[in-house]
Protein backbone atom coordinates (compact mmCIF):
# COMPACT_ATOMS: atom_id res chain seq x y z
CA UNK A 1 0.00 0.00 0.00
CA UNK A 2 2.92 2.34 0.68
CA UNK A 3 4.16 2.04 -2.90
CA UNK A 4 0.64 2.76 -4.21
CA UNK A 5 0.49 5.92 -2.12
CA UNK A 6 3.89 7.02 -3.39
CA UNK A 7 2.85 6.45 -6.99
CA UNK A 8 -0.44 8.34 -6.62
CA UNK A 9 1.24 11.30 -4.90
CA UNK A 10 3.97 11.43 -7.54
CA UNK A 11 1.38 11.30 -10.32
CA UNK A 12 -0.66 14.10 -8.72
CA UNK A 13 2.36 16.37 -8.36
CA UNK A 14 3.62 15.55 -11.85
CA UNK A 15 0.33 16.19 -13.68
CA UNK A 16 -0.16 19.44 -11.75
CA UNK A 17 3.37 20.56 -12.68
CA UNK A 18 2.59 19.56 -16.29
CA UNK A 19 -0.51 21.76 -16.40
CA UNK A 20 1.17 24.70 -14.68
CA UNK A 21 3.93 24.51 -17.31
CA UNK A 22 1.32 24.89 -20.06
CA UNK A 23 -0.13 27.95 -18.34
CA UNK A 24 3.25 29.49 -17.53
CA UNK A 25 4.48 29.26 -21.12
CA UNK A 26 1.13 30.61 -22.37
CA UNK A 27 1.56 33.57 -20.01
CA UNK A 28 5.06 34.24 -21.33
CA UNK A 29 3.64 34.16 -24.87
CA UNK A 30 0.83 36.61 -24.14
CA UNK A 31 -2.15 34.64 -22.79
CA UNK A 32 -2.97 35.53 -19.17
CA UNK A 33 -6.01 33.20 -18.88
CA UNK A 34 -4.41 30.58 -16.63
CA UNK A 35 -2.99 33.26 -14.32
CA UNK A 36 -6.29 35.13 -14.20
CA UNK A 37 -8.14 31.95 -13.22
CA UNK A 38 -5.70 31.09 -10.45
CA UNK A 39 -4.24 28.05 -12.21
CA UNK A 40 -0.57 29.04 -12.06
CA UNK A 41 -0.12 27.37 -8.69
CA UNK A 42 1.37 24.08 -7.54
CA UNK A 43 -1.44 23.79 -5.01
CA UNK A 44 -3.13 20.63 -6.36
CA UNK A 45 -6.69 21.58 -5.36
CA UNK A 46 -7.51 23.81 -8.37
CA UNK A 47 -6.03 21.20 -10.74
CA UNK A 48 -7.18 17.82 -9.46
CA UNK A 49 -9.52 15.76 -11.60
CA UNK A 50 -10.92 13.14 -9.17
CA UNK A 51 -10.91 10.44 -11.84
CA UNK A 52 -7.71 11.24 -13.71
CA UNK A 53 -5.63 12.42 -10.76
CA UNK A 54 -6.61 9.90 -8.09
CA UNK A 55 -8.85 6.99 -9.14
CA UNK A 56 -7.10 6.03 -12.39
CA UNK A 57 -3.55 6.23 -10.93
CA UNK A 58 -4.61 4.22 -7.88
CA UNK A 59 -6.22 1.50 -10.02
CA UNK A 60 -3.18 1.35 -12.30
CA UNK A 61 -0.85 1.11 -9.30
CA UNK A 62 -2.91 -1.69 -7.75
CA UNK A 63 -2.87 -3.64 -11.02
CA UNK A 64 0.87 -3.09 -11.55
CA UNK A 65 0.23 -1.23 -14.81
CA UNK A 66 2.37 1.65 -15.99
CA UNK A 67 1.43 4.82 -14.15
CA UNK A 68 -0.69 7.39 -15.93
CA UNK A 69 -3.04 10.18 -14.96
CA UNK A 70 -4.18 13.68 -15.80
CA UNK A 71 -5.31 16.91 -14.19
CA UNK A 72 -7.90 19.46 -15.26
CA UNK A 73 -6.50 21.13 -18.39
CA UNK A 74 -5.21 24.64 -17.80
CA UNK A 75 -7.28 27.05 -19.93
CA UNK A 76 -5.38 28.53 -22.86
CA UNK A 77 -6.89 30.86 -25.48
CA UNK A 78 -4.77 30.59 -28.63
CA UNK A 79 -6.14 33.89 -29.94
CA UNK A 80 -4.52 35.72 -27.05
CA UNK A 81 -1.07 34.40 -27.86
CA UNK A 82 1.18 36.82 -29.72
CA UNK A 83 1.73 34.38 -32.61
CA UNK A 84 -0.95 31.67 -32.22
CA UNK A 85 0.24 29.58 -35.15
CA UNK A 86 3.74 29.19 -33.75
CA UNK A 87 3.08 29.73 -30.05
CA UNK A 88 0.37 27.16 -29.35
CA UNK A 89 2.63 24.19 -30.22
CA UNK A 90 5.16 25.67 -27.76
CA UNK A 91 2.49 25.77 -25.06
CA UNK A 92 1.62 22.14 -25.85
CA UNK A 93 5.27 21.04 -25.74
CA UNK A 94 5.78 22.69 -22.35
CA UNK A 95 3.83 19.94 -20.57
CA UNK A 96 5.90 16.92 -21.68
CA UNK A 97 9.13 18.92 -21.37
CA UNK A 98 8.23 19.82 -17.79
CA UNK A 99 7.87 16.11 -17.02
CA UNK A 100 11.30 15.39 -18.49
CA UNK A 101 12.65 18.19 -16.29
CA UNK A 102 11.07 16.53 -13.24
CA UNK A 103 12.58 13.19 -14.28
CA UNK A 104 15.99 14.91 -14.46
CA UNK A 105 15.55 16.40 -10.98
CA UNK A 106 14.46 12.99 -9.63
CA UNK A 107 17.54 11.37 -11.20
CA UNK A 108 19.87 13.87 -9.53
CA UNK A 109 18.11 13.42 -6.19
CA UNK A 110 18.29 9.64 -6.58
CA UNK A 111 22.05 9.82 -7.08
CA UNK A 112 22.51 12.15 -4.09
CA UNK A 113 20.30 9.94 -1.91
CA UNK A 114 22.38 6.92 -2.91
CA UNK A 115 25.50 8.81 -1.82
CA UNK A 116 23.90 9.61 1.54
CA UNK A 117 22.83 5.98 1.93
CA UNK A 118 26.40 4.84 1.56
CA UNK A 119 27.54 7.11 4.40
CA UNK A 120 25.67 5.13 7.07
CA UNK A 121 26.46 1.67 8.49
CA UNK A 122 24.00 -1.19 8.09
CA UNK A 123 21.12 -0.96 10.55
CA UNK A 124 21.41 2.79 11.10
CA UNK A 125 18.07 4.55 11.73
CA UNK A 126 18.67 6.94 8.83
CA UNK A 127 18.58 4.14 6.25
CA UNK A 128 14.81 3.60 6.34
CA UNK A 129 13.87 7.17 5.37
CA UNK A 130 16.60 7.09 2.73
CA UNK A 131 15.10 3.88 1.30
CA UNK A 132 11.74 5.64 1.18
CA UNK A 133 13.29 8.56 -0.72
CA UNK A 134 14.94 6.16 -3.17
CA UNK A 135 11.48 4.74 -4.00
CA UNK A 136 10.07 8.26 -4.40
CA UNK A 137 12.83 9.36 -6.82
CA UNK A 138 12.67 6.11 -8.80
CA UNK A 139 8.91 6.51 -9.11
CA UNK A 140 9.42 10.14 -10.12
CA UNK A 141 11.62 9.11 -13.01
CA UNK A 142 9.28 6.38 -14.28
CA UNK A 143 6.06 8.38 -13.89
CA UNK A 144 7.40 11.51 -15.53
CA UNK A 145 8.96 9.66 -18.44
CA UNK A 146 5.65 7.85 -18.96
CA UNK A 147 3.72 11.14 -18.91
CA UNK A 148 6.17 12.79 -21.31
CA UNK A 149 6.28 9.92 -23.80
CA UNK A 150 2.54 9.33 -23.71
CA UNK A 151 1.63 12.99 -24.12
CA UNK A 152 3.98 13.36 -27.09
CA UNK A 153 2.04 10.74 -29.05
CA UNK A 154 0.48 12.65 -32.00
CA UNK A 155 -3.04 11.58 -31.11
CA UNK A 156 -5.72 14.21 -30.43
CA UNK A 157 -6.22 15.56 -27.81
CA UNK A 158 -2.72 14.78 -26.48
CA UNK A 159 -0.03 17.48 -26.50
CA UNK A 160 1.85 15.82 -29.33
CA UNK A 161 -1.13 16.32 -31.63
CA UNK A 162 -0.73 20.11 -31.54
CA UNK A 163 2.93 19.84 -32.44
CA UNK A 164 2.21 17.31 -35.18
CA UNK A 165 -0.61 19.43 -36.60
CA UNK A 166 1.74 22.41 -36.90
CA UNK A 167 4.11 20.30 -39.01
CA UNK A 168 1.46 18.84 -41.31
CA UNK A 169 0.93 20.27 -44.81
CA UNK A 170 -2.29 22.29 -45.17
CA UNK A 171 -3.81 19.60 -47.42
CA UNK A 172 -3.79 17.08 -44.54
CA UNK A 173 -4.30 19.36 -41.56
CA UNK A 174 -8.09 19.78 -41.81
CA UNK A 175 -8.71 16.02 -41.86
CA UNK A 176 -6.36 15.52 -38.92
CA UNK A 177 -7.96 18.32 -36.89
CA UNK A 178 -11.35 16.74 -37.51
CA UNK A 179 -10.25 13.86 -35.25
CA UNK A 180 -10.41 16.18 -32.23
CA UNK A 181 -14.18 15.80 -32.08
CA UNK A 182 -13.67 12.24 -30.83
CA UNK A 183 -11.54 13.45 -27.91
CA UNK A 184 -10.85 10.91 -25.21
CA UNK A 185 -12.43 8.09 -27.22
CA UNK A 186 -9.26 8.05 -29.29
CA UNK A 187 -7.11 7.90 -26.17
CA UNK A 188 -9.18 5.06 -24.68
CA UNK A 189 -8.95 3.20 -27.98
CA UNK A 190 -5.20 3.67 -28.04
CA UNK A 191 -4.86 2.38 -24.45
CA UNK A 192 -6.85 -0.72 -25.41
CA UNK A 193 -4.62 -1.12 -28.46
CA UNK A 194 -1.56 -1.01 -26.24
CA UNK A 195 -3.07 -3.61 -23.93
CA UNK A 196 -4.08 -6.12 -26.59
CA UNK A 197 -1.51 -5.62 -29.34
CA UNK A 198 2.30 -5.33 -29.66
CA UNK A 199 1.88 -1.53 -29.45
CA UNK A 200 2.10 -1.89 -25.67
CA UNK A 201 5.49 -3.59 -25.90
CA UNK A 202 6.69 -0.86 -28.25
CA UNK A 203 5.60 1.81 -25.79
CA UNK A 204 7.37 -0.06 -23.00
CA UNK A 205 10.60 -0.25 -25.00
CA UNK A 206 10.38 3.44 -25.80
CA UNK A 207 9.92 4.23 -22.13
CA UNK A 208 12.91 2.09 -21.18
CA UNK A 209 15.04 3.85 -23.77
CA UNK A 210 14.11 7.25 -22.35
CA UNK A 211 14.42 6.13 -18.71
CA UNK A 212 17.91 4.67 -19.20
CA UNK A 213 19.83 7.99 -19.42
CA UNK A 214 18.17 9.24 -16.23
CA UNK A 215 19.11 6.09 -14.33
CA UNK A 216 22.60 6.27 -15.79
CA UNK A 217 22.93 9.82 -14.49
CA UNK A 218 21.81 8.75 -11.01
CA UNK A 219 24.29 5.87 -11.05
CA UNK A 220 27.12 8.13 -12.21
CA UNK A 221 26.41 10.59 -9.40
CA UNK A 222 26.30 7.77 -6.85
CA UNK A 223 29.68 6.48 -8.05
CA UNK A 224 31.19 9.96 -7.81
CA UNK A 225 30.26 10.10 -4.17
CA UNK A 226 31.34 6.57 -3.34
Amino acid sequence: MGDVLIQVLVVVFSVVFHEVAHGWVALKLGDTTARDQGRLTLNPLPHIDPIGSIIVPALLALTSSFMMGWAKPVPVHPGRLRQPWNDYPKVAAAGPLSNLLLALVAAVLLGLTAIAYGRFPEGHAALEPLKFLVRVWQTGIVVNVALAVFNLIPLPPLDGSWIFSRLLPASLRASYENLRRYGMLLVVGFLLLMHYTPAGALFGRTMQAVISPFLALALALAKLGA
